[in-house]
């Protein structure tokens, strides 16, 4: 059986869940539809999702349809919680992205859509709400075209718009104005139809225009947009007919090697892993021994599948499907399933770049916290745990306000553990501003290790990364050895002179040297790997340091919509603010302005923008880049053994051997 593996995504409050719920029901799964408020939705099943009335983490149920099984995964829509999206996109054959009649086009929405594009993922959008008031039409497909995608396509029109009684009519052969647009859209895509249809625009057929329709659809060159009310079922039936027709299914190669890829792992009864997995090729069998990630490998000891809104346990999962695995104990999130397939851990959003210190309220609940925020990371590995050993200190990385609550909420409701947060910081990066080389030699007197290490560090492109390579010849050193230090350096990296985690380098492998052991086994004067590990910090950073780093802070992007006459007070704030306005664009009596702020001022500039503008003005934001710190360089305290400082470092190894 084909199958399709359906995202549901939107702003949050856009109506996601019940939408989802009404597929369902109409689906024939559920016998009554779910209310987030009434928190008795089939997808938020966490206790926390259903008092606070967001979803939390993304949810898989399935039904099928005309002989294709839709998994339909549900996502969160809060900002918060977009790294739980992000590992949903790379297992999606399309989506349909939902957007409020009432609200419009939100923040959200905007940074949804430009991913979608952008990994070209065939989209059909569903405007929600047409039974609220203030529900809108015409000038909302305005500017879905305007700020969201230019290429859509209205697929119906409404009647009673803003009523109880609002219903949603699809289009059809007999409407002509659908033809024309039809033709309108689908022409800047296909010149071989804009050829047929300025030749004779009688011989393009309705039938040819729908075909073109669906095919432009899967390649996500088009974005049909339908209307229609989750709570009433109007438009739901006309939405359904848009996933069968236009969105692309998948058969599957049972046949072709295994390969798949994890998106969500989460804990049993037991305590045991389990992890979701999306089957690209082949069939995995219960009791089959499979490799998985970096070079692990574990024998499934149970597979359950998704059919009809439940999971039920079967002995093998095919191509196209989604399954629910066991028994891969060291299993993460990213890792490819079998034979991998494309680039790995593919970031589509931005990392988060705020981070707090969790301290338990109880201080015996220490031990019990790193262990319990270890399991959380485990399923959201985005939130960057850091553990301070000397000070007993943890740290995870966030993205706002209410995931920190929903953390705290977490990890007293399921670990028992009470916490309380320090304040909330900016994550900032460091990068080399010029080039640092250090060599270390195993004959020096003050070097304790059975190492020689040489490394230089230099500048790379802007979001590039860190790139490791060798200068020394091939052969000159063991493989194990070379891999050690290249493991350190990455490592290392993680806490530049600032603290900060240094990207965007080159670190090449300048010198090395070791002592082989003996013929006939290993003596206390031969070089280990542990020897270079040991002492590849001491050289990085000394190389670091005569590089020079320079700090950066993140900046979000702001889109802002204000009144004409509030101008002059929003850019005064702005600059208080270190905000830099760029373009002004003036559409009647509203300006829309923007540019890019520290994401630290964000939230005050949210914040005092009712008062700025009378409560009419609208902000939305979204991570842009980093900047170079101006002024004193801010640090964050190091959590390693400090090779900045020698002694000090040398001192806490001996302590530690």
């Amino acid at each position: 059986m084909a199958t399709l593996n359906l995202g549901i995504l939107a702003h949050v409050d856009a109506g996601k869940t019940s939408l989802t719920e009404r597929l369902l029901y109409a689906a024939g799964v559920i016998d009554r539809v779910g209310r987030v408020d009434d928190g008795d939705t089939q997808t938020d099943s966490l206790a926390l999702e259903r008092a606070r009335g967001i979803t939390i983490k993304s949810a898989v149920v399935s039904f099928a349809l005309d002989g294709v099984t839709v998994n339909l995964i549900d996502t969160p829509g809060h900002p918060d919680f977009i790294a739980e999206v992000e590992r949903v996109l790379g297992v999606l054959d399309g989506v349909v992205l939902v957007v409020s009649a009432v609200e419009g086009v939100q923040s959200q929405t905007r940074v949804l859509m430009r991913t979608l594009r952008r990994l070209r993922i065939p989209t059909l959008l569903f405007v929600n709400k047409i039974d609220r008031a203030g529900a809108r039409h015409d000038g909302l497909l305005r500017d879905i075209a305007e700020r969201l995608a230019p290429s859509t396509v209205a697929m119906g029109s409404t009647r009673r718009l803003g009523s109880r009684e609002a219903e949603f009519e699809a289009y059809g052969r007999t409407d002509p104005g659908f033809g024309s647009r039809l033709v309108d859209v689908l022409t800047e895509n296909d010149d071989a139809l804009l050829a047929a249809y300025v030749d004779d625009a009688s011989r393009v057929s309705y039938g040819r225009l729908r075909r073109e329709l669906a095919r432009q659809t899967r390649q996500a060159l088009v974005q049909p947009v339908f209307f229609g009310s989750a709570i009433t079922g109007a438009g739901i039936d006309a939405l359904i007919g848009g996933i069968r027709e236009l969105l692309p299914t998948e058969s599957g190669d049972d046949d072709g090697p295994v390969s798949g890829t994890v998106f969500k792992i989460e804990r049993g009864p037991a305590g045991e892993k389990i992890a979701y997995v999306r089957m690209l090729s082949g069939r995995l069998r219960s009791r089959d021994r499979v490799s998985y990630g970096a070079g692990r490998d574990g024998k499934v000891t149970a597979v359950r599948v998704f059919e009809q809104g439940t999971d039920v346990r079967t002995d093998a999962v095919s191509a196209g499907h989604i399954a629910k695995l066991w028994g891969l104990a060291e299993v993460r999130i990213g890792d490819p399933i079998g034979q991998p397939r494309g680039p790995a851990n593919e970031a589509h959003f931005a990392p988060p770049t705020l981070e707090t210190i969790v301290e338990p309220i109880r201080r015996r609940d220490n031990g019990a916290l790193y262990a319990a925020l270890t399991q959380l990371a485990e399923q959201d590995p985005l939130i960057d745990l850091r553990h301070d050993d000397l000070r007993h200190e943890t740290s995870v990385s966030l993205y706002g306000e209410v995931q920190k609550e929903v953390v705290q909420a977490t990890l007293a409701d399921e670990y028992g553990i009470d916490v309380t947060f320090r304040e909330t910081t900016t994550i900032c990066r460091e990068r080399p501003i010029g080039t640092g080389a250090a060599v270390e030699s195993m004959d020096d007197e003050d070097n304790p290790f059975q190492a020689t290490v040489g490394l230089r560090i230099d500048p790379a492109p802007m979001d590039s990364g860190v790139d490791f390579r060798l200068e020394i010849e091939l052969g000159s050193l063991p493989y194990s050895f070379i891999r050690a230090v290249e493991e350190t350096v990455r490592e290392t990296l993680q806490q530049g002179r600032y603290g900060w985690e240094v990207t965007d380098c080159l670190v090449t492998m300048t010198h090395s040297g070791y002592t082989p052991p003996p013929p006939y086994g290993w003596s206390k004067s031969s070089s280990s790997a542990g020897d270079f590990r040991r002492l590849t910090p001491l050289v990085l950073m000394s190389a670091l340091r005569r590089a020079g780093t320079k700090v950066y802070e993140p900046m979000q992007r702001f889109w802002l919509e204000i009144p004409a006459d509030a101008v002059g007070s929003v850019l005064a704030a702005l600059s208080r603010l270190r905000g830099v306005p760029g373009t002004q664009t003036m559409r009647g009596s509203v300006c829309v302005i923007e540019g890019e702020i520290p994401a630290t001022q964000i939230h005050a500039l949210d914040q005092g923008l009712a008062g700025l503008t009378r409560g009419e003005g609208v902000l939305e934001s979204a991570y842009g880049h980093h900047r170079p710190v101006s002024g004193p360089a801010p640090s964050r305290p190091r959590t390693d053994n400090n090779p900045l400082d020698r002694a000090d470092y040398l001192r806490r190894l001996k302590g530690q051997v």
